[in-house]
This record gives C-alpha cells, sequence and structure tokens, in this order.
C-alpha cells in the first residue's frame, strides 16, 4: 500500500508542475499605461487621439486625467507606439496638442513607422562604417618611422599648441537667491516653488514613455511646458490628407515587450469561420429589422424570406485574434446590410464577437445592431483592433462607438461569453 502511495505521487508531481506554469501570470502592470488611436493618413502625417490611461488596474479618462489644462497623456515629447494586432508600426512623439469638438484632445507630433526608422538605423551604421574605413590602418611600414596617432578631428600641425596659464579659483561665494536657470544649476539645487498645487516636479508624479535625452533635459519644467503647449493649442496643426488608418497607440515606460495577438489560420478555416459569422449576423439583422420594419406583423416570415440578409452584406471585415495566447480564437465581424424589403434608404450595421470552444462550436459572446436612422438610441460599434491595454500581456477589444452626438471609444475583455467593458469614453471630451 505504502509503493503505491508513492507511485501515485510521483506520477502527479509532473500534472503538478505543468499546472503551476500554465498558471503562472506576468507580473502585474501598475502603470501608468497610456492607450490612444493614432490617425495616420497617407501623406505620412499623423495624429493622436487620448484614449484611456490605467493606473493601478484602474482606467481613467486620458482627455481629463490630470489635465492642466493639458492631460498627462498628451504632455510634450510623449512617446507612443503603434501596434497592429500587437505588431509594432512605428513610434509617434507628443509635439502640440488641440481640443477637438468630436474627438475631445488630440495631439499632433512626429511620425515614424518601422521602415523609417530601419532606414535610419541602417543609415546611421552605413555612414558608421564609411568613418571606420576613413581610419588610418594600425599597421605600420617594415622600416618606416614611427608615427603619432591623433583625432580625426586634431589640426594639423606638429607642434604642440602653447600652454595657457590656469584661470585663478572662482572666489567662493554665498549662493544665489533668486531662482537658477534650468541650463546652470547644480545638480542638487532645490526646485523653484510653485503655487500650484499640481506642479511638475512632484516626486510621486507617473510618468510615461519619454524620450531618450538627446541635448534637452529629459523632463521639461512646468512654466516651459506650460508656455510650449500652450503655444502649441493656439498653433494650426499639419492637416491629414488621403486615406486615414486607425492604429492603436501605447505609452508605457517600463511595460512589456508587445506580442502578436493574430489567430493563425488556413484560407479554408478563415471561409469557414466567415459562413459561420455571417449566418449569425444575418440572424442578428433579421431581430433588429423586425423592431423597425414597415412590413406589417402578419407576413413577418415572408419578408424575412424574401430578404435574404446573408447576400445583402457589404464591407464585411473579419478579425480572428488569439488573446489570452492559448491558441483560442476570438472572431470579431462588422457588416453592413440591406434588405430587399427594407425601405431604400435604410441600412443596418452589425458588430458580432464570438469565441470558439475545445469543440469547435462558436459562442455569440456580443452582437451590437443598429441602423443609420437610429443611431441617437443605439450607436454603431467599429473595431479598430486587438491591443494590450492593462499591460498584462492579454489582448483587449478596441471599438469605435458612432452615434448621433459623435464618437467615443470602448475598451473590452473577453471573458468566457461576456464582453466586459473596461472603459467606456463619452463623446467630445
Amino acid at each position: 500500500m505504502p509503493q503505491a502511495v508513492i507511485w501515485g505521487a510521483a506520477a502527479l508531481a509532473p500534472l503538478t508542475v505543468a499546472a503551476g506554469q500554465y498558471a503562472k501570470r506576468p507580473p502585474t502592470n501598475k502603470g501608468p499605461r497610456a492607450l490612444g488611436v493614432l490617425e495616420v493618413a497617407a501623406n505620412g502625417k499623423a495624429h493622436l487621439i487620448a484614449v484611456t490611461i490605467m493606473l493601478d488596474g484602474k482606467f481613467y479618462d486620458a482627455g481629463a486625467y490630470k489635465a492642466d489644462p493639458v492631460p498627462m497623456a498628451l504632455h510634450g515629447e510623449t512617446v507612443y507606439e503603434a501596434l497592429k494586432a500587437g505588431v509594432s508600426q512605428g513610434l509617434f512623439t507628443v509635439a502640440g496638442v488641440m481640443h477637438d469638438n468630436n474627438n475631445g484632445w488630440v495631439a499632433d507630433g512626429k511620425w515614424r513607422s518601422t521602415a523609417q526608422i530601419d532606414a535610419e538605423k541602417a543609415e546611421a551604421k552605413a555612414e558608421a562604417d564609411k568613418r571606420a574605413q576613413k581610419a588610418p590602418p594600425p599597421e605600420q611600414e617594415i622600416g618606416a618611422p614611427p608615427k603619432l596617432k591623433r583625432a580625426p578631428d586634431s589640426s594639423t600641425t606638429t607642434s604642440p599648441p602653447a600652454e595657457s596659464p590656469a584661470p585663478p579659483p572662482a572666489p567662493k561665494t554665498e549662493p544665489n537667491t533668486g531662482t537658477p536657470e534650468p541650463t546652470t544649476a547644480p545638480p542638487n539645487a532645490p526646485a523653484s516653488s510653485s503655487s500650484s498645487p499640481s506642479s511638475g516636479d512632484d516626486p510621486n508624479r507617473p510618468m510615461l514613455r519619454h524620450q531618450a535625452p538627446s541635448g534637452t533635459a529629459h523632463e521639461q519644467t512646468k512654466a516651459g511646458a506650460d508656455r510650449e503647449r500652450a503655444a502649441a493649442a493656439d498653433a494650426t496643426p499639419v492637416p491629414l490628407k488621403g486615406p486615414i488608418d486607425f492604429i492603436p497607440a501605447i505609452s508605457d515606460a517600463d511595460g512589456p515587450q508587445p506580442r502578436p495577438y493574430s489567430y493563425q489560420m488556413k484560407p479554408e478555416e478563415e471561409q469557414a469561420f466567415l459562413k459561420k459569422m455571417l449566418a449569425m449576423a444575418s440572424e442578428e439583422v433579421r431581430a433588429r429589422a423586425a423592431q423597425v420594419s414597415t412590413v406589417p406583423s402578419e407576413k413577418p416570415k415572408a419578408a424575412a424570406a424574401q430578404s435574404k440578409p446573408a447576400h445583402q452584406f457589404q464591407d464585411v471585415q473579419l478579425h480572428v485574434y488569439d488573446l489570452s495566447n492559448s491558441n483560442e480564437p476570438v472572431l470579431v465581424l462588422t457588416a453592413n446590410a440591406k434588405l430587399a424589403a427594407a425601405r431604400d434608404d435604410l441600412e443596418y450595421m452589425v458588430a458580432l464577437v464570438a469565441r470558439q470552444d475545445i469543440y469547435g462550436d462558436l459562442h455569440k459572446v456580443f452582437a451590437q445592431t443598429t441602423d443609420n436612422h437610429h443611431l441617437d438610441v443605439l450607436p454603431k460599434y467599429d473595431l479598430i483592433d486587438a491591443v494590450d491595454a492593462a499591460g498584462d500581456g492579454r489582448g483587449e477589444l478596441l471599438f469605435r462607438m458612432t452615434s448621433e452626438t459623435g464618437s467615443a471609444f470602448g475598451v473590452y475583455s473577453v471573458i468566457g461569453d461576456r464582453l466586459w467593458p473596461l472603459f467606456e469614453g463619452k463623446p467630445g471630451t
């Protein structure tokens, strides 16, 4: 009997280790972690819309968080990394801000795609290699007189410069009580006092991802930053021209490395997913049409059969993600539909989220169907992308909700058969 117990414990040991590895979670990201939506135009210009900030596991409106008056998420030199399905697309550096009645606070700045960044690195490497080739060879010719090495920028004259007398030491004086200039103040000098309670020299002030120092201070002083942001707010932003691509963007000083969220599948699997999702979307459109249809109630089945909504879908977009890195696909479909039995100017807009279980069956997680005549009651949902808004390695779904009063963004987590809201913005805030 004791031997059987020993063998049983030995058999369960690997399972216990495997379960511990599977349940291991990444370190909790306390933030701050800012999420925005980058509008990248065909002319290479970009604007950033502030969405939300996560701090200590809670989500706040990025357009209002620590706004004095410019929100913290759009302070100068804040760097955002644009991500498509978790894959980096480039970097956006905030330069100026403006307030839009439809989108709230919007930042103008410098956009560099990954291709541009790689080209800059290759150019810098080529320039360094070119300078290295111009350097004199270390070997000396046999029998040649020895030569001294000089720096590349040293003078061609062989005579050493005359030594100038050292300047006398500066007399010790009492420290100046006035406010020192930022460029001449000693490293340990006390910061100037400010009457504002939200001073920029607060040691507990959370920081987002910033540019590396390059000849300037790593952080701007509050007074200088306020003057620059005020001037930027009054400046005319660079217009966006051509088709616009909406890309999620993250700013986090100590966040985890991004990972891809695209679900790998074969073309025939994608077609099977699309067929199932369109069938579910057809049911949603028919249910919505039954509520707004002007067809007499005594013939609903005949009208539904005549409409054939599955063949009337337009602008169909299907995205399949692996949000939890568990090889369990989450499907998101958005489409427009017109029914043959409906009015010519009536168009339905459906957003559908489903997940596949281990048996291959799809479970509806979320569905929102509206029409262009009732956007005041039900907003239209457009998927932006999957993004790690919480910084825990798991992807969330970022939607843009459009109604008659404007548009806003929402971040949602797929948990089981539910779509849980982590943040929902208000239009124009």
